[in-house]
């Protein structure tokens, strides 16, 4: 069993699993164990087609310098399909990912599957950011392996959050959904399942996480839903009735970013639980004032999820209701981010365009918090108003 962990935690079947996909590090023939092109005329480093040498071995994840500086790695793409493929699988656990899917869900399903598939997404995310930072286990190492993220490469590997978001966001969806919707079961669990695997399998193919992390953010992922689920029900009407949810669901979150593991040295990893924390917070507060303040709710009155009953009157009254509300969110997304990141440079004397005052403690976190709090509230309470207004609900 240790034996096959190590395996599982190592470089070598992620280098393995890129070649059979047809993707290889620049000037290495296409066969051959990946080992052996590690070790001949196959890698470029230094000057070549490395810049700054990995620090694997030092204590950071593998490629990561104490400062500022990247690395980027030159290869081979030989099958198109793939690349394309789980590059896409890859985008759908980035930010542009969860800012455009679960507001679409609330705009167009059904206000209670949304709310709980984002308090599911903000609790899995925020474990999984955290015990990255806490087990500090390396990501795979280049070469053999070929990295195709830069900025997710300056964090830690284990757990995959991507394979830990896409297993929470689509079985939440299935279990939510299941028992309010007309479906066939066994089509929502393909789905869910298919979903899940290619965002798991693009985490291989762009270098960024060893097999085991991947599994690992899975089950952590399938586990918590488990825990949670029996839950669902009493916290969603905490959140939506009681007198001390916009006070908690802001400090809450506030406290837990501000108290985020240290390292010593800079990782998104704060940023982006900063990011998630934030949307959660806004949005939850969004529930809670829709629910005192009874606002026309998107149910299953509104909008039943049968394919028969898809129609173009119905496919056209989504897609306005999308455009309309994305729109929204990116506006207050930019808006407030400058707003923010301007007051916060004139109190503490420092230039928006600092890369490095922006990444303090006592920026990043009042910045990203603010913004995407806002991010959440406005999908949640500004932009259904809107829909009402223009006849959209």
């Amino acid at each position: 069993m240790a034996r096959l962990l190590r395996t599982l935690r190592g470089s070598q079947p992620v280098a393995r699993f890129q070649r059979c996909c047809g993707l290889f590090p620049a000037g290495e023939e296409g066969g051959g164990d990946p080992a052996e092109g590690a070790r001949g005329r196959g890698i470029c480093n230094g000057a070549g087609a490395l810049r700054g040498p990995p620090a694997a071995g030092r204590g950071l994840p593998n490629g990561v310098r104490s400062g500022p500086q990247a690395w980027t790695q030159k290869y081979i793409v030989k099958n198109y399909f793939y690349y394309y493929l789980f590059k896409f699988s890859a985008a759908l656990g980035e930010e542009i990912f969860y800012i455009t899917f679960l507001p679409f869900i609330y705009w167009n399903i059904d206000h209670s599957v949304s709310r709980r598939m984002i308090i599911v997404w903000s609790i899995v995310m925020y474990i999984g950011q955290v015990s990255k930072d806490i087990l500090k286990w390396p990501r795979p190492l280049s070469p053999p392996v070929v990295k195709l993220e830069m900025r997710t490469d300056a964090e830690y590997g284990m757990p995959s959050t991507h394979a830990m978001a896409a297993t929470a966001i689509s079985f939440s969806f299935l279990i939510a959904t299941v028992n309010q919707y007309k479906y066939p079961f066994e089509l929502g669990l393909a789905a869910a399942l298919v979903f899940s695997t290619l965002v798991c399998l693009s985490r291989l193919y762009t270098g960024m996480h060893t097999v085991l992390d991947v599994i690992g953010g899975a089950l952590i992922s399938a586990v918590l839903l488990v825990l949670l689920y029996p839950a669902w029900d009493t916290i969603d009407h905490l959140l939506l009735t009681s007198p001390f949810c916009p006070l908690l669901s802001i400090v809450v979150p506030l406290v837990l970013c501000y108290n985020y593991p240290k390292l010593d040295y800079y990782s998104p990893t704060r940023g982006d639980t900063t990011t998630i924390l934030g949307a959660g917070a806004g949005a939850t507060v969004g529930f809670w004032l829709n629910n005192q303040y009874a606002v026309p709710a998107y149910t299953s009155d509104n909008f039943q999820f049968e394919f028969h009953l898809v129609t173009s009157k119905t496919v056209v009254l989504v897609l306005a209701r999308f455009f309309v509300g994305i729109c929204v969110v990116l506006l207050t997304r930019r808006l407030v981010k400058s707003v923010v990141l301007g007051t916060l440079g004139y109190w503490y004397n420092f230039s928006i365009v600092d890369l490095e005052a922006r990444r303090q403690l006592e920026v990043e976190v009042p910045y990203k918090f603010i913004t995407y709090s806002s991010v959440g509230f406005s999908a949640t309470v500004l932009v259904p108003l809107l829909h009402e207004l223009l006849g959209l609900m």
